[in-house]
């Protein structure tokens, strides 16, 4: 099946609607087993094994191919309120989740504590968003993985929730982060398929 026709007037749930119950189920257990079996260095390799898929799909979005929005179907693990969007917007997204999964990784690991919970309809990309989004994901990608490297203590009792998985310390934080990239590359798939077939 091919991606859904972007002229069709399609109502999409709110941001921060969150996943199916039955998908948030299966989540929650194959995260927590990614979790269990994995460590700094196998989460780090398959974060940057996605990195390089993602980088490689980019050389299919020339000129303003990159900004246009396609509705896809929806990814498992995405919300229904992202399946609309372009592949800068959801470079950006990345870029902002990024951002914030390392200052919750560094806080985490030096035992601060954080009042609240992340928020996933607070890390929604701008459409506005232009090309210059690939050098700032890519810096992301940079920082985050920087910030895992001076992770001294992966053991500290300090926890910040996550709105679907619950209160995270710092190695579940980076345990999320290969994972939640994973399912961005797939809908930048999705986005070029269908970039491709509006192209005729």
């Amino acid at each position: 099946m091919g991606p859904v026709n972007a002229n069709l007037e399609v109502k999409l749930a709110p941001p921060g609607a969150g996943l199916p119950a039955p998908e948030l189920q299966i989540a929650r257990l194959l995260f927590l087993w990614r979790k269990c079996i994995g460590n700094r260095e196998i989460y780090n390799t398959r974060f940057q094994q996605e990195r390089r898929k993602i980088r490689a799909l980019l050389t299919a979005c020339e000129g303003a191919t990159g900004g246009q929005r396609v509705l896809i179907r929806r990814v498992r693990g995405l919300e229904d309120s992202s399946r609309n969007w372009s592949v800068w917007m959801t470079l950006d997204h990345l870029r902002i989740v990024h951002r914030s999964i390392a200052l919750v990784i560094g806080a985490l690991s030096r035992g601060k504590a954080m009042e609240g919970q992340a928020s996933t309809a607070a890390v929604k990309p701008s459409p506005e968003v232009t090309s210059a989004i690939i050098a700032e994901y890519e810096q992301s990608c940079d920082d985050l993985l920087a910030t895992v490297e001076k992770v001294k203590d992966w053991n500290s009792p300090a926890r910040y929730a996550h709105p679907w998985f619950g209160p995270l310390d710092a190695r579940g934080w980076h345990a999320l982060s290969a994972g939640h990239l994973r399912i961005h590359r797939v809908q930048i798939e999705r986005i070029i398929e269908g970039l491709g077939r509006a192209g005729g």
